[in-house]
């Protein structure tokens, strides 16, 4: 039972990692997709160094976490 408990963690742990690995083209793509989906217009999706994104709002991490996905309206 310990070795199926174990096993579930690692692969929980392993697809969040390879969730921030993810390319911010890629991922900006995706969220892209979300917000057109939902009717959301006039807003914009930039990739950015962590920790710079300012006043502007936090959507995603990418590249190993080393930038992040920032939404702002226009």
């Amino acid at each position: 039972m310990k070795q199926v408990i174990l096993g579930l963690g690692l692969l929980l742990s392993a697809g969040t990692l390879m969730a921030a690995q993810l390319p911010c083209a890629d991922l900006q793509a995706q969220i892209d997709a979300k917000l057109q989906a939902k009717g959301v217009k006039g807003y914009s999706l930039e990739a950015v160094a962590k920790g710079s994104a300012a006043d502007k709002t936090v959507v995603g991490s990418c590249e190993a976490g080393s930038k992040e996905i920032v939404y702002s309206r226009k």
